[in-house]
């Protein structure tokens, strides 16, 4: 392999790393498991692995009849990221967290893949849409208010007709209920957990400020 061909792919494995820490940095400004340091190192290790599926073995093939598939590292490396992915996601109480996070690692294996091949314009590119995407798609965009799914948890007395009540709000502010659980936590104390789904433009900030205004309700967590 000549030294030409040698820097050229360390500059493959250069920008791919630069990109792979672009939508890193961006996951982690907003506070995400995988950040800068995972997603560079994903991209690094799959333009790496491109690279070597493409250049490693030209030492035994040249002048020989062996042939040689180099898409079958790529089948490998969006499996072995898949699982990488998946450490990612978590549950929390019905919530699931981290799927947004394991879909970027997937990506980022792609764009590595994409620039470790040689493909840089199509790798940067798909850099550029992927943490543009990512930034828009956190905005307060007025087209993008969907209903939302959340879970709150309330400490409450246990009066007379309280959980009545309780549904009752919910309820009369066009809360929907999935599931709820409640557990007795002290003589005349009770804790609601209930799974809802929040109108549009019905944040968790106005469902504190709905529930607070109640004597009866100690605490609130959304």
């Amino acid at each position: 392999m000549d030294w030409y061909l040698q820097a050229e792919l360390i500059g493959r494995v250069m920008i791919a790393a630069i990109c792979g820490g672009a939508i890193g940095y961006e996951r982690k400004n907003r506070l995400k498991e995988a950040g800068l340091r995972t997603h560079l190192i994903v991209a690094l290790g799959a333009s790496l692995m491109m690279i070597i599926s493409k250049y490693g073995f030209s030492d035994i093939i040249n002048g020989t009849s062996i042939r040689l598939d180099p898409s079958r590292v790529a089948s490998c490396i969006i499996t072995g990221v898949g699982f990488l992915g998946a450490g990612t996601i978590f549950v929390r109480k019905q919530i699931i967290n981290g799927l947004t996070t394991a879909a970027g690692l997937w990506a980022t294996a792609g764009l590595g893949m994409a620039i470790g091949s040689g493909m840089y314009i199509i790798g940067i590119a798909s850099t550029v849409i992927l943490v543009l995407s990512q930034i828009f798609l956190h905005k307060n965009l007025r087209f993008l208010h969907l209903p939302e799914s959340d879970l709150i948890v309330m400490q409450i007395v246990d009066v007379e007709n309280s959980i009545s009540k309780v549904k009752e709000i919910l309820a009369e502010n066009n809360i929907l209920v999935h599931s709820v659980k409640v557990e007795k936590t002290a003589p005349n104390f009770a804790t609601i957990e209930a799974f809802v789904k929040l109108p549009s433009k019905f944040t968790p900030t106005n469902m504190m400020e709905v529930i607070s205004k109640y004597d009866f309700i100690k605490s609130i967590e959304c």
